[in-house]
């Protein structure tokens, strides 16, 4: 694998990518689900007006990268844009609780706010459908989507469990409060331990990100705060272990009590 200037390699083209205005703009036509689309910086106008066209009323997060960015994922002719495609259809949360609830079921959703790693997703994913979650809820962006490597990671796992997006953790927290979930935060800026809070039922609980945990906003509208009690020096635990110990405790308190 050669050094291209830039200091990006050239890889082989992806399978969850695809490259060309022509072949992105039909791929928007035709509603494909897709992570983000990276465009080149200083684009060819008459090709950026036709992409932006097709773009009008999407969502997509889109970045804008040099050339070399482009031609390191790809040996073919890019025409500036490249396209990551999503290799499973995101929900909304509304709906899916609202489906769960009308069924007579006790929605449980895991949150993950702003969780980067992809491979951390990809286990937490693992765990959390070996445990029973419903749905992983993510923000749209500044997080970890579902990718060939996530999929991987997860065991296959993200192709069973249902993962959904939103635009707005907060006001998409607020309509599962108003659905009647609790709201549980995991973060070590509280004395409650784990195991003191109850975790039966209808309950959302949010891990947060690697860096800084979960932001204030989240934290001051959940019901509760709980922290995985510890013996050692360190602070903190990687997330994807935190994740493994909070939905273990949900299972073990429905199982036992």
């Amino acid at each position: 694998m050669n050094r291209e200037k830039g200091g990006f390699q050239r890889k082989k083209p992806q399978e969850d990518i695809i490259y060309g205005v022509r072949s992105v703009i039909e791929a928007i036509k035709a509603e494909r689900e897709m992570n983000k689309i990276m465009i080149l910086k200083g684009m060819n106008k008459d090709l950026f007006l036709e992409l932006k066209q097709a773009l009008v009323g999407k969502n997509f997060q889109l970045q804008f990268v040099p050339i070399q960015k482009l031609d390191s994922l790809t040996d073919g002719n890019h025409q500036g844009v490249v396209a990551f495609v999503s290799p499973v259809e995101y929900k909304l949360i509304e709906p899916f609780v609202e489906d769960l609830i009308g069924r007579g079921e006790k929605p449980f959703i895991l949150v993950l706010d702003r969780i980067t790693d992809v491979r951390n997703f990809g286990a937490i994913a693992r765990t959390a459908e070996c445990q029973g979650v419903d749905a992983i809820l993510i923000p749209t962006k500044g997080s970890a989507l579902v990718t060939a490597d996530a999929i991987k990671t997860s065991a296959g796992a993200l192709n069973r469990i249902t993962v959904c997006k939103t635009d707005d953790l907060k006001n998409s927290l607020f309509y599962l409060q108003q659905s009647g979930l609790r709201i549980i935060s995991c973060t070590e800026k509280t004395k409650i331990p784990l195991y003191e809070v109850n975790l039966r039922g209808a309950v959302a609980v949010i891990l947060g990100s690697e860096e800084d945990g979960i932001t204030s906003d989240l934290l001051n509208m959940s019901d509760i705060k709980a922290r995985i009690p510890m013996k050692g020096e360190i602070s903190s635990l990687n997330v994807g272990v935190a994740a493994g110990m909070v939905l273990y405790e949900k299972t073990r308190q429905e199982l036992y009590g």
